[in-house]
């Protein structure tokens, strides 16, 4: 009865519908692409061909390049044994909300052998996010980069007009099905094992111990040419270094945001974030005889005083300056940070502020709610469809935000029952704006066992449309001090401040920065620390906000922001469309 309504509803408002994509395509071109997500055999590492879940045959999948103001059209096709959606990380969505993707918050999955049409634009954004899945742990294979462009094209970047531009995906491979990785550590309460290795636009490179031939991205440039890296992190659970011997980088933007120009020779990058990054090649060619140098992603493990185990390889690329090639030379390896270098990393990060430009938004300066939340990793019970959890050993991972653990719908994606006014037994609207113990959060663990149980529900925070929030993001040390990538969808936040130990807003406060403030839609909040963001919430609908480790995401550590309609319908919800896949 419900949908026989909403495509009733939907034929009535078909005509502003069409209008309102006319008026898009009207002032930008129509990318249209065609996503045949499938199985694809491939070998990495020297190990027998393995079949794996890929776009198009291709990993990464690909780029989809756009003009600011474009419309993108992606047919998904479902030919993979798995449940799939396809997430446009950082698109805001507006006015194509169900497009959003991440499964039972936008939509149900498109089942194999389905299909759905994702629909959005991307008017008012420049540079550089990316697409992936957003079930199970197929992002590690199913993901690639959206690039857009300013409408009047590389003359009007507010940098230097780079002479060349280059993608580059970081991601993590592990030589067994991530499908099942996942399944057998949800039903065990247990965490999946580290990545095999660390790949750059799906390769390894030729650091691991394996000799097989093109397993190795090589960039090429010329003498003194100007080089955008459009760099992703893809990974789906490790924060990486990046660097290229003998070279520099200018930093231009983040999260297709742009920034002040900042120099630096390492670039840090958590996953889900993006950096643009201009590149000279200008090396002195007397240090590397070969004509060829590494660019090289190696781990930061942010997690005090111990985390989970990660692969302390490389992940290697080669940049190779055209006529200066003798492969009898090996590259030159730059010098690589500690692993778990955060000094490194904290100036990287904490360093970066927003290019001001004019008609651009700015960070609000009236707050209407403020929350205080914290996050990090706890213990739970058993649920009832962990088959191999040990209940009689006690409690298992459950990660959480403000003690809330949280669990997706089953029956109905949060988006549609918000739509329908069929919020109950889908989600609550008691997502706390404090939590609900005050204690020393990053202490040493001895004293806070107690604190660590936390409970499974699905919550989320009520907010008006155009409502200002203040959020101080707080790490935990009830299990491990760590640095949580947390992303939000359908909106970009500035970051006004971060630092470590507990907050204090005392000290705080007088040091934010509320003039050029980084803008993005994923920060690494200080391990041990705090992150103090601001946003408007000037999009309705269900947005999610979560951890972009896919380990801690499927141990709860996320939950929902409902947006309210606005005023006019312009700035409300609008029907979701016809072939939207049903659960």
């Amino acid at each position: 009865m419900v949908r026989s309504c909403l495509q009733l509803l939907q034929l009535m408002l078909l005509p502003f519908v069409f209008s309102a994509m006319v008026a898009s395509v009207a002032r930008g071109a129509v990318v249209e692409h065609t996503f045949n997500v499938g199985n694809l055999s491939i070998s990495q590492l020297c190990q027998p061909a393995r079949i794996i879940t890929a776009v198009n045959g291709q990993l990464p999948g690909p780029t989809i390049h756009t003009d600011e103001g474009d419309t993108v059209v992606v047919h998904l096709v479902n030919s993979s044994p798995y449940n799939m959606t396809i997430h446009w990380h950082g698109v805001f969505q507006r006015g194509t909300q169900w497009a959003d993707g991440p499964a039972m918050i936008t939509q149900c999955p498109v089942r194999p052998g389905g299909n759905y049409t994702y629909r959005f634009n991307v008017t008012g954004q420049e540079g550089t996010l990316w697409w992936h899945a957003h079930i199970s742990f197929l992002r590690a294979t199913v993901y690639g980069a959206l690039v857009i462009r300013p409408r009047g094209g590389d003359k009007a970047y507010p940098f230097p007009k780079p002479d060349k531009e280059d993608v580059v995906i970081l991601g993590e491979w592990w030589n067994d099905n991530v499908v099942d990785l996942e399944r057998m550590a949800f039903l065990t309460g247990m965490t999946a094992r580290h990545a095999d290795a660390y790949t750059i636009n799906g390769k390894p490179g030729d650091l691991y111990n394996c000799s097989a031939a093109n397993i190795t991205t090589t960039f090429q440039v010329r003498r003194n040419e100007t080089h955008l890296l459009r760099i992703i992190n893809a990974a789906l659970n490790t924060p990486l270094f990046v660097k290229v011997a003998n070279h520099s980088f200018t930093v231009v933007g983040l999260d297709a945001s742009y920034t002040t120009p900042y120099k630096t020779d390492v670039v840090v990058i958590a996953p889900g974030q993006t950096v643009d990054a201009l590149m000279v090649a200008d090396a002195d060619l007397a240090a590397a005889p070969g004509g060829r140098f590494y660019m090289a992603a190696t781990p930061y493990d942010s997690a005090i005083p111990m985390g989970p185990p990660f692969s302390k390889t490389t992940g290697t690329a080669i940049v190779e300056y055209i006529g200066q090639r003798n492969l009898t030379v090996p590259p030159v390896l730059p010098p690589q940070p500690e692993y778990n270098d955060t000094a490194t990393a904290h100036r990287f990060l904490s360093n970066l502020t927003a290019l001001v430009l004019p008609g651009k938004p700015t960070v609000p300066l009236a707050v209407d709610t403020r929350m205080f939340v914290t996050m990090g990793l706890g213990v739970s019970d058993c649920q009832p469809a962990q088959l191999f959890c040990n209940r009689s050993a006690g409690p298992v991972f459950s990660s959480s935000m403000n003690n809330a653990s949280f669990v997706a719908p089953t029956a109905i994606s949060m988006l549609e029952a918000h739509f329908t006014n069929a919020s109950a037994g889908v989600y609550t609207r008691d997502f706390p704006d404090t939590p609900p113990v005050i204690f020393d959060y990053t202490a040493d663990a001895s004293d806070t066992a107690m604190l660590q149980f936390t409970t499974k529900s699905t919550k989320v925070k009520t907010l008006r449309y155009n409502e200002t929030v203040e959020m101080v993001l707080q790490n935990t040390r009830l299990i491990a001090k760590e640095s949580h990538p947390m992303h939000i969808h359908g909106l970009n936040f500035f970051i006004v401040a971060q630092g470590f130990g507990n907050y204090d807003e005392a000290t705080a406060a007088p040091q934010f920065n509320l003039v050029n403030p980084q803008e993005r839609n994923t920060v690494a909040v200080p391990t041990g620390g705090w992150a103090v963001i601001r946003f408007v919430a000037n999009n309705p609908g269900m947005w999610f906000m979560h951890c972009h480790f896919e380990a801690h995401l499927d141990l709860g550590l996320a939950m929902v922001f409902e947006v309210q309609d606005g005023p006019t319908p312009d700035t409300s919800l609008p029907p979701p469309p016809a072939d939207l896949p049903q659960c």
